[in-house]
């Protein structure tokens, strides 16, 4: 049995304009001791911007009292959403989900400071459900995507295009070339890629390097009489192929119990999005009922034990 400690609430909404409603789904990266958060931020509007804050010790020690990025453009006209970060060969990657009321896009900015972002647009490809079909059926993908098409269609329209959401970068280049989780439902794909440019296609938090494989968290959905009930999950992959699952959690990692993480904007979530090692503990940062920010822990060791056992 693993044993998780709660590390309790971080973050809650303001009554600042852009984040007067929830803030949730965090991306997370540590450097020099500090953890630099960049988290969803929900107006009344039900628009979303990322904000940003520093911890240490899971204490917030500053905290900006503006979005770090804003909607701009008509592609994420009513949201970006749902950040991951990841730091490769000198640049940080910022992923996030662009969203225009009806299509959902992975979209991505670079900092080399944490500071000054730029944003480079969309890299999912503008491709219909239609179209996406035709690849699918190709490559043997299992018949439930079809599902997710048949419901995409009839509430938001025929034209829809393939909804894809929570990217998240491996940290190092596999094969010499970047690698990339990302999740059309109901699965998580990977894919490799030369360049940005070229990347024409949920994951959780970006995969942490172990000495046993690429750790990655994500969320699992559980379908149940009384709704759906999100929760926290891990598995292994092999550093060298990560299509090759070496191991998977039987159980999940973490469950909404708190009130916090059970009533909500959306209720019984817990949705981890960001990660941090350190002093030899594994730091889960998550959204708990896409409402506000808690963290849980656990010994990296214990976790990785676990994941080689099953």
């Amino acid at each position: 049995m693993l044993k998780i400690r709660d590390e309790g609430i971080i973050l809650e909404k303001t009554n600042l304009e852009f984040e007067n409603r929830a803030v949730f789904n965090p991306a997370c990266i540590e450097v020099n001791g500090v953890t630099h958060m960049f988290y969803r931020a929900l107006n009344e509007n039900d628009v979303s911007s990322i904000g940003y804050c520093q911890l240490i010790d899971n204490k917030v020690v500053k905290r900006l009292n503006k979005p770090i990025l804003s909607p701009e453009y008509g592609y994420e006209k009513m949201g970006v959403e749902d950040p991951r970060i990841t730091f490769l060969e000198g640049i940080y990657y910022l992923l996030y989900t662009a969203y225009n009321g009806k299509n959902a896009l992975i979209s991505y900015a670079t900092s080399k400071d944490l500071v000054h972002f730029i944003k480079h647009g969309p890299v999912s490809p503008k491709i219909s459900y239609d179209e996406a079909e035709d690849i699918f059926r190709d490559s043997g993908i299992r018949e439930r995507y079809s599902m997710f098409e048949m419901f995409y269609k009839e509430t938001r329209g025929k034209d829809i295009l393939l909804f894809e959401k929570d990217a998240s970068l491996f940290p190092q280049k596999i094969g010499g070339k970047f690698a990339l989780l990302h999740r059309i439902l109901p699965g998580i794909q990977l894919i490799r890629f030369n360049d940005f440019s070229e990347l024409n296609v949920g994951g959780g938090c970006p995969p942490i390097e172990t000495k046993d494989g690429w750790l990655i968290v994500y969320h699992a959905v559980e379908d149940t009489p009384l709704g759906k009930i999100y929760h926290a999950t891990a598995a292994l992959l092999d550093l060298k192929n990560p299509l090759k699952v070496l191991g998977r959690l039987k159980e999940p990692l973490f469950s909404p119990k708190a009130s916090w993480e059970k009533k909500g904007v959306v209720d019984n979530v817990v949705f981890p999005t960001g990660a941090v090692v350190k002093d030899r503990k594994l730091y889960i940062y998550y959204g708990a009922a896409d409402t506000l920010i808690a963290a849980k822990s656990l010994y990296l060791k214990d976790l990785l034990k676990e994941l080689q056992s099953n």
